[in-house]
């Protein structure tokens, strides 16, 4: 990637599949990739993979390996990827710093950004995804006098990027949850982008990667919506066309938790070796999205021609081991076409 081109290509239908190496995916994972992989399959559009590790300090690389194995177990594919290649790789985010040095410093010659040299443990949680607990207080805006200029007279002090954030509230239409709009203001304001010479935060990789793969749909959980304003903001700075968001309500447990990679019973992982069919699994995700009324044992690819995203329930899924174990309510026959 010596020769760095921030020109976007975006494809029809073309979505993404994005898992994070920290730890193995679980059946909330599945529920979303899912979705993503029927909005694409639905429209013919191609569907890439991409492995978001920016966050060395929880990455695994036997989490990457871990991922392809659970997301081919559940039935999903894609044409693009780290395993497969394709024309706008690499599809590992830390193989790709120079696209995102080369996005920063379009911000930076634009003067959307300037140097923060508030606190570290701020600076180093700008790689993780952040979910909606994870929002912290509003950015008082103690470095936003400086300008992108004045970095050079910080010397060897430490500091991060961030963003300014332009006044009003951020609207799209969300392709699941509908109408939305955020002031980004109310959600921390000025965001990070980059730590000095240690790299992109998770907001600006995952626009500069979305944009220069094509993707045109980002259907993703809805612990996320408050990312998509920041995210908007930065396609518009960048000069990109933003992809259409959609949004997933979340698998909770029966206690009301949203699941997590800590919850190894619902680990895919777990489910796979104790020798449960994927198709299984599949029809109570389906049932799950509003597909059919019967958890039928059913592969992806039956439900492709009746997929809606408009049938997707807007409220979280309230799910227990025993729906895929077989203790809550199966239906053995198998789906004819899945597309009833």
């Amino acid at each position: 990637m010596d020769d760095v081109e921030l020109r976007q290509h975006v494809r029809p239908g073309c979505g993404r599949l994005a898992p994070s190496p920290t730890g193995g995916l679980h059946v909330g994972h599945a529920r979303t990739f899912l979705v993503a992989w029927l909005a694409s399959r639905r429209e013919d559009g191609p569907v890439a993979l991409r492995i978001e590790d920016l966050d060395a300090t929880r990455a695994r690389p036997e989490a990457t390996a871990a991922a392809l194995v659970d997301l081919r177990w559940l039935g999903l594919d894609w044409d693009e990827g780290p395993d497969v290649g394709g024309p706008r790789g690499p599809y590992v985010q830390s193989e790709r710093r120079a696209v995102y040095d080369e996005a920063l410093a379009r911000l930076k010659a634009a003067e959307r950004v300037y140097p923060c040299t508030c606190t570290r443990a701020d600076i180093e949680r700008a790689a993780s995804a952040p979910h909606a607990e994870d929002e912290g207080p509003t950015y008082p805006g103690t470095c936003a006098h400086r300008s992108a200029a004045d970095a050079p007279a910080l010397g060897d002090r430490p500091f991060a990027w961030r963003f300014r954030v332009p006044p009003g509230e951020v609207g799209w239409d969300d392709l699941i949850l509908g109408p939305r709009s955020i002031d980004p203001a109310r959600l921390g304001g000025d965001f990070l982008v980059g730590r000095n010479g240690q790299g992109p935060s998770y907001q600006l990789a995952v626009v500069a990667d979305d944009a220069l793969m094509g993707v045109d749909r980002v259907i993703r959980g809805d612990d996320l919506v408050p990312s998509t304003p920041r995210q908007l903001l930065l396609y518009r700075a960048l000069g990109w066309e933003p992809p259409r968001f959609g949004h997933v309500p979340l698998v909770v447990g029966p206690d009301g938790r949203r699941l997590a990679k800590r919850d190894g019973s619902i680990k895919l992982a777990t489910l796979r070796e104790r020798g449960l069919d994927p198709r299984r699994l599949v029809g109570v995700l389906a049932r799950s999205c509003g597909l059919s009324d019967e958890a039928a044992p059913s592969a992806p690819g039956d439900w492709v021609d009746a997929f809606d995203l408009a049938r997707l329930p807007r409220e979280p899924w309230t799910a227990s081991a025993d729906d895929w174990l077989g203790s809550g309510p199966f239906v053995e026959p198998a789906v004819s076409g899945g597309n009833s």
